[in-house]
């Protein structure tokens, strides 16, 4: 079986019009995708609570990634044909491992999963996309975005404008074997086509 896609959905497109359109392409891509959750309003709570209360940066990217699962979660049940998910990276491999073609939602652990990732702010959905794309040996890494295109799309360019988070670049270098392809504006032809430049 060939290595799968892995696809980031930004957790802003909770309150993106097109999300309904983007789940349709996941659900009609003839290939093995791995869908990875943005924190969105999940995350966002994290961070108002840190903020509030004070608790330390492990705590609270921990919770993030359970934001991540929660968001991801929501995914699943909002698909039209059923996504499977799977609590770990070690979970999604075995998912992968059964040939189905429906797509793998990961839910983050965060006691397994990324350990070996800094645990700050600095390291988002964005990052532990492009870890688990690295775990899986994927075939390429597809973040959906829902910002407009930039005037530059390198690697710095895209950190200093912050559409990719601080770390995403440094891991990028250590993984040169993963191809990320971003898609902006969350749109949905644009994921198409990167799902079906990548098959």
């Amino acid at each position: 079986m060939l290595p799968p896609i892995v696809v980031k959905l930004g957790g802003s497109l909770t309150d993106s019009t097109p999300l309904g359109s983007l789940l349709e392409e996941v659900c009609a891509a003839r290939c093995q995708l791995v869908i990875v959750p943005g924190g969105g309003p999940f995350a966002n709570a994290v961070r108002a609570a840190q903020a509030r209360h004070g608790f330390s940066d492990l705590a609270a990217h921990r919770m993030a990634m359970v934001a991540m699962a929660q968001y991801g979660l929501m995914l699943a049940d909002l698909a039209a044909k059923p996504w499977r998910t799977a609590w770990s990276a070690e979970a999604v491999q075995d998912e992968l491992a059964r040939a189905a073609a429906t797509p793998i939602v990961w839910l983050p652990d965060p006691s397994r999963d990324a350990l070996e990732l800094a645990a700050s702010w600095n390291v988002t959905s964005d990052t532990l996309a492009l870890w688990l794309a690295a775990r899986l040996s994927a075939r390429r890494l597809v973040l959906v975005k829902s910002c407009q295109r930039p005037a530059s799309e390198d690697l710095p360019a895209l950190t200093a404008a912050g559409i990719v988070d601080a770390s995403f670049a440094a891991l990028a270098k250590q993984q040169p074997e993963v191809v990320a392809t971003l898609v902006y504006q969350a749109s949905a032809s644009a994921l198409r086509a990167a799902l079906t430049e990548a098959i």
